[in-house]
């Protein structure tokens, strides 16, 4: 018998006060331990998917479940989703509130009425997790977008949650900062946490996914990455371009190079294939 997703969205519609739907009829899953990246053009309904799967909106019709059991949206139901599914927002300012970044980071565990040690321990790992720890008493208006923006996910991870959905993490952020976040999303994942990225970057969803889901006019498109981002009449629906990886491997395997799959994902990895074909291996 499958295995019920570990979150999921069934026949879910929704539409903001006198508006269009935004989402009609959807069914999405979020599968344990993987890592899946979200994308669609601006207005596709990212923002509001992300919403509905972590409690903050309630479908119009439709259902939200966890692990098959339906979502109560009420104090106790919401409580426990939280638990299990966490959102970071992509301004990290809209999230951040409390006087020092330990501050922040302790409020959700608290809210649980956690016991204090528990609290403090939790508090602890999220930070180390983050590798902020060191900024624990730093107050919220002296850091950098960067350490905002780990303070924020730090938030997020001290409530332990099983799914982590990420609007956007990478933005706004220098070539050194999203290397060192997606190393951080690594060992979050290592230890057991599913993660949700919605990005336009599709570069960095074929290097980091795997699996996609594009939001197009027409519904959802689920699979795993490298063959789906390797769809061009999908990606032009959503809105978006091949990813670099994809079009480099067409053109290697052209000429009769070796590029296995989706190709290269970074330039490493073409830079690695070249000395390999130089060599004849």
């Amino acid at each position: 018998m499958t295995e019920p997703a570990l979150v999921a969205l069934r026949g879910a519609s929704f539409a903001y006060e006198d508006g269009p739907l935004v989402l009609s009829g959807l069914d999405f899953e979020v599968p344990e331990g993987r890592a899946l990246a979200l994308l669609g053009r601006n207005g596709s309904g990212k923002t509001t998917l992300m919403r509905l799967l972590s409690g903050g909106l309630r479908p119009l019709e439709g259902e939200l479940t966890v692990e098959g059991r339906p979502v109560r949206h009420d104090r106790k139901g919401l409580t426990r989703l939280r638990t299990t599914v966490q959102l970071v927002v992509q301004d990290p300012d809209d999230q951040l509130f409390a006087a020092s970044v330990g501050q922040d980071v302790s409020f959700g565990p608290l809210n649980l009425g956690l016991p204090d040690e528990e609290v403090r321990a939790r508090v602890a790992g999220a930070l180390a997790a983050l590798d902020i720890s060191h900024l624990a008493d730093r107050p919220t208006h002296l850091l950098s977008y960067g350490q905002r923006k780990r303070t924020a996910i730090a938030g997020a991870v001290a409530m332990r949650p099983r799914v982590l959905i990420l609007d956007e993490p990478t933005a706004g952020l220098d070539p050194d900062g999203q290397e060192r976040l997606l190393a951080t999303l690594g060992r979050l994942r290592a230890g057991g946490t599913t993660v949700v990225m919605a990005t336009h970057d599709v570069d960095l969803a074929l290097r980091w996914a795997d699996d996609a889901a594009l939001l197009t006019p027409s519904g959802v498109r689920t699979g795993p990455a490298g063959e789906l981002l390797a769809r061009a009449d999908l990606l032009a629906e959503a809105g978006l371009r091949l990813p670099w990886g994809v079009a480099v491997g067409q053109l290697l395997r052209a000429h009769g190079w070796p590029a296995d799959g989706a190709g290269p994902r970074t330039p490493e990895e073409l830079a690695a294939l070249a000395a390999a074909h130089a060599t004849g291996r």
